[in-house]
């Protein structure tokens, strides 16, 4: 699904109406139908007659998101809805379209109060004490900052109100480019939003704010919506489904692929064995696992399935493992590296030698990132080479950029895309929200995963899985996006049977072969 900044909504917009020659009042109007639509349902499911009587709020501003809630109010009046416009501007000072509506809902009779002060707050009160449904119509798609001192109060109230909130595009607060929130945003229980998804409704706090995501094109035609060069997407099951491999009815161990996992160390051998179990419940042929000597029994215990080769290290990985590194990673078709390894200096010249000598696919996860951060300069080594995908935390990614790790949350989506770009890499960086980033200059946001995901071994489980999906032939971004994704929706299937806390990495991996089973079958 493709998602779009505000400037490209904008222009996508112009060229409707330009260009193509649609009139912005039939967006508008279309926009108005389009939240009707999903009102009735919350308010009446398909029994129309209900919604008479029953009583709406509805904020509006000065811009074409004001204008498609005085249009909306229109129309709930005709349905026999009571309707109250809170306006939050000079209807004088009203867009040339929303000028429009304003005027017929007032030719209609409607009930419009003029915010201009805080005085009118007692009148709101007692409306939203009164109401049926809360209507967001105030700010739009170009708002930036924090909100006005005016609005605070009335959208504070909303927030505690006990009625359904409708958000007109995008919650008023939230920025539609970041998802950030500066002092105060309207809590929606629903959006409907136009055209296309904007990036704010999946970055930052948009989750939160955003409720369920609904998205109408408008009548806005499709070559129009083509034109636009968009470099986001959405993932969804009818993206990622595609890229799942169907097995070849004569295929065996040898042509599903075969994939070197390195890592471990003393006190961190579960690490590797997640990664471990992750590839193989995504469907890898071969996976061998290259440990310490001390971990070889541990890790084959751990990962029956798997060969494991022991290193001439005892207790962690260092210079001397590369040789039984090259030899196992010879005729691989994937290799991953970093879970569990610990940050030992000599084991710099191993990652130099695996990103300057081989030619597959590396994933760089974990304690190799933390020692790449010393020489972000290593990685320029790649280049020519096979493709390289880093799988960052938000404090390993601070430690590769040397900023804080607060500067990475505030900057997600450009940091991963500047990234991917200055490295030559696939960048996914982790978080909620993961978000994948290509050389090339797309970018991927994950719509998976939750809150119970955040406990230790689940990012190994992610590891394990882009290594196996590559290492079964699906292209190194398209492995990416498919092992982010199937890994979130493992967390959300373990949160619908048993909460956000409690489950473990490793239930995880175990829940990733009914996910993808649940994909193939939709």
């Amino acid at each position: 699904m493709r998602v779009v900044s505000a400037g490209q909504m904008r222009s996508i917009d112009s060229n409707a109406i330009n260009s193509f020659g649609v009139p912005g009042v039939v967006l508008m109007e279309n926009a108005a139908l389009a939240v009707v639509r999903e009102i009735k349902e919350i308010l009446a499911g398909e029994r129309e007659k209900r919604l008479r009587g029953q009583k709406a709020i509805i904020i509006v501003g000065k811009g074409n998101n004001g204008g498609d809630g005085l249009a909306i109010a229109r129309h709930l009046n005709v349905l026999g809805m009571e309707v109250t416009v809170f306006l939050f501007a000079n209807p004088g000072d009203l867009s040339e379209d929303a000028k429009l509506n304003y005027d017929l809902y007032q030719k209609m009779g409607g009930k419009i109060v003029l915010v201009e002060d805080e005085k009118q707050i007692r009148l709101f009160k007692l409306a939203l004490m009164q109401s049926q449904i809360v209507v967001d119509a105030l700010y739009g798609t170009g708002f930036k900052g924090a909100l006005p001192e005016l609005t605070v109060s009335f959208i504070e109230d909303i927030n505690k109100a006990e009625i359904p909130v409708v958000c007109i595009d995008i919650p008023s607060g939230l920025e539609a480019d970041t998802g950030k929130v500066h002092n105060l945003a309207v809590q929606g229980d629903l959006t409907v939003t136009f055209g296309l998804p904007k990036l704010g409704h999946f970055l930052g706090e948009g989750p939160i704010y955003t409720g369920r995501l609904v998205i109408d094109q408008i009548s806005i035609p499709e070559n129009v919506l083509s034109e636009e060069k968009i470099f986001a997407y959405l993932l969804t099951d009818e993206v990622v489904k595609p890229l799942i491999p169907v097995r070849h009815p004569q295929g065996h161990k040898g042509t599903h692929g075969r994939a070197v996992l390195i890592g471990g160390s003393v006190g961190m051998s579960g690490a590797v064995i997640l990664a471990g179990k992750a590839a193989q419940r995504c469907g890898i042929g071969l996976l061998q696992i290259v440990v310490p000597e001390a971990l070889v029994e541990t890790v084959n215990l751990g990962v029956i399935e798997a060969t494991v080769w022991p290193s001439k290290d005892y207790e962690m990985l260092s210079e001397s493992s590369w040789p039984v590194i090259a030899e196992r990673i010879e005729g691989a078709n994937a290799c991953a590296v970093g879970p569990g390894l610990k940050q030992t200096e000599s084991f710099l010249t191993v990652l130099k030698n695996i990103l300057k000598e081989s030619d597959v696919p590396v994933i760089m996860d974990a304690d190799a990132l933390n020692l790449i951060s010393r020489e972000t300069d290593l990685l320029s080594l790649r280049k020519g080479k096979g493709t390289l995908i880093v799988t960052p935390h938000p404090g390993e990614m601070a430690r590769l950029c040397g900023c804080s790790i607060a500067e990475v949350q505030e900057n997600r989506l450009q940091i991963a895309v500047s990234k991917a770009l200055e490295w030559g890499a696939i960048v996914v960086l982790k978080g909620a929200g993961t978000i994948i980033a290509s050389p090339d200059g797309r970018v991927f946001l994950n719509s998976t995963g939750n809150a119970g995901l955040g406990t230790g071994g689940t990012g190994d489980v992610l590891t394990g899985c882009i290594l196996s999906w590559i290492a079964q032939g699906v292209p190194p971004l398209g492995a990416a996006c498919l092992g982010v994704y199937l890994h979130g929706k493992a967390g959300d299937l373990l949160e619908e049977q048993f909460g956000l806390s409690g489950f473990t990495a490793s239930e995880v991996a175990e829940y990733l072969l009914r996910v993808r089973r649940n994909i193939e079958q939709s």
